[in-house]
């Protein structure tokens, strides 16, 4: 139960469904309330699946191509450091709403890199980390997984309810000051990766 609690809060700061929440309301004001919730299922189950192949299949490919987990702490950071500046200088009127043909906001930017965003990825790699926990283990941290999913899914199912309260201005200020948050914490990420590099080298 320890463990399950610790990867669960571990899990909750990755993946932050609340800061979902906040960008999933910004990026759909312009759809409709059928279009947000069919958004919102699509978004939860394709970071399953991210995630979930990260779980099993994380470790073997990283091994496979010599990359180490650090790299892909500090190639994490700049994509979400790009993606906050995406979001700070783009005019929320052409952010959401119609989108080019073939672009999906469940795949990009909600399912990747929101949900399973690179820190989340990496931390569901480090938690089933195949040399330290058994097949049980493992399994409780696939369980973890799965709660925060839910709860996250649950938060934008709601959104309704919220955007009906800030409204469109309210949602601008909101994703822009996620980006502001994201662009921070890709920072944050980069110089964890830094260090760490130096430490070790």
């Amino acid at each position: 139960m320890e463990k399950l609690i610790k990867e669960f809060m571990m899990l909750w700061s990755t993946i932050d469904p609340v800061g979902t929440l906040a960008l999933f309301t910004g990026l759909t004001a312009r759809l409709s309330r059928t279009q947000r919730r069919k958004t919102a299922l699509k978004a939860t189950l394709y970071a399953f699946l991210i995630l979930l192949a990260a779980l099993i299949l994380g470790q073997m490919i990283l091994k496979a191509m010599s990359i180490q987990l650090i790299s892909l702490q500090l190639a994490g950071g700049v994509i979400l450091f790009l993606f906050g500046l995406q979001m700070i200088f783009t005019n929320p009127e052409e952010g959401s709403g119609e989108r080019e043909p073939g672009h999906d906001l469940a795949v990009f930017p909600l399912a990747i890199p929101s949900i399973a965003s690179p820190g989340a990825i990496m931390a569901v790699i480090v938690l089933s980390d195949n040399r330290i926990y058994t097949l049980p283990e493992q399994t409780m941290t696939a369980a973890a997984l799965m709660l925060v999913l839910l709860i996250t899914c649950g938060f934008m199912l709601m959104a309704d309810r919220i955007f009906r309260v800030i409204g469109h201005n309210g949602s601008a200020i909101i994703i822009r000051v996620m980006g502001m948050i994201l662009a921070a914490l890709s920072v944050e990420l980069v110089m964890t990766a830094i260090g760490v590099q130096r430490w070790m080298g």
